[in-house]
């Protein structure tokens, strides 16, 4: 089967597309016949080697957080899928893994997989799960946003920004956001209130929030500072700056800068539908690479300035 991996780290260029022995799953797993994944930060971030410590230095590694696609096999006791059902789910964070979501074939624990929105194409399903249920973790169960308060997402134009936009509008949020000022239109049509150029804008011309969303990870203490007085805040953006800014912000109590990694298992996943099935929750999809061409994939995260997610196509469907 083919898989892309990282040959070593680097610019996109050391992604390869390799053959590999198909897995078989274990007590507890499935195997899973993918047919989308999608680009996410920490796919680059690996790469690039900004975690080598963790991912270590033997190659190759296998790239690609989430998946969409078809329940191929089953390990025992699994007796919630079959094989031909519809999934979505992740593998497991910066595991040693020679396959990941990237990949023809993966197996990964049944509890990181879920039923995928029948109404989805497996590119739009693909393009919501690490993002989406990142959006859902931080707004309802980091932040605690309540209908009514006022919400900043920064970064509100990709993939976890549109997600948070739609989702904070579902929970009755006053939504701003600010991103690229050409994405006004779009944002406003998935549920944004607000919406400021962040090349034009600092700061101090905006808020107060009772809710602040970061997806870009710099002047974190200048957005912090437009909070509320029972205002929260959170990052999913991790540098050395940022964890710098978090670090200091701990002597503020309540108000300080908390972290946030989406580690979803099923009942998350569900939850996610719920929101795709509600309407409440639809995918934005800015592109879609296939296997062969996962560099460009990730060249096109990295370059930014795009609305939703850059989605790979593993089977062409």
């Amino acid at each position: 089967m083919k898989a892309a991996q990282i040959t070593g780290y680097g610019a996109p260029d050391v992604l390869r597309i390799n053959e590999v022995d198909r897995p078989a799953p274990g007590a507890g797993e499935v195997l899973v016949s993918i047919e989308a994944s999608s680009v996410n930060g920490l796919d680059t971030i690996v790469r690039a080697g900004g975690l080598r410590i963790v991912s270590g230095r033997r190659f190759p590694i296998g790239v690609g957080l989430d998946f969409a696609g078809v329940v191929a096999a089953t390990g025992a006791g699994v007796p919630q899928y079959q094989v031909g059902d519809r999934v979505w789910g992740t593998v497991p964070p910066l595991k040693r893994n020679a396959v990941g979501g990237a990949a023809e074939y993966v197996v990964v624990p049944a509890s990181r997989v879920g039923p995928a929105p029948a109404d989805l194409s497996p590119v739009e399903a693909a393009s919501l799960v690490v993002a989406g249920t990142t959006a859902l973790a931080a707004l309802r169960d980091t932040l605690h946003l309540a209908s009514g308060e006022r919400l900043l997402v920064r970064g509100a134009a990709g993939g976890v920004g549109t997600a948070a936009v739609q989702l904070a509008h579902a929970m009755g949020g006053h939504v701003t956001a600010l991103a690229r000022g050409h994405h006004a239109g779009a944002l406003r049509e998935l549920g944004a209130d607000e919406v400021f150029d962040y090349g034009t804008t600092t700061p101090d011309r905006i808020g107060p929030f009772d809710v602040v969303l970061d997806t870009v990870g710099s002047e974190l203490n200048s957005y912090r500072r437009r909070l509320t007085h029972d205002g929260r805040m959170a990052t999913i953006a991790l540098s050395a700056s940022s964890m710098a800014a978090i670090a200091a912000s701990s002597v503020h109590g309540a108000r300080r800068i908390r972290t946030l990694s989406s580690n979803p298992d099923t009942a998350v996943l569900r939850d996610l539908a719920g929101y795709v099935t509600s309407g409440a929750l639809r995918p934005v999809v800015d592109s879609v690479y296939p296997l062969a061409d996962i560099a460009s994939a990730h060249q096109a995260f990295e370059r930014g300035g795009v609305v939703g997610k850059q989605v790979v196509s593993v089977s062409g469907r």
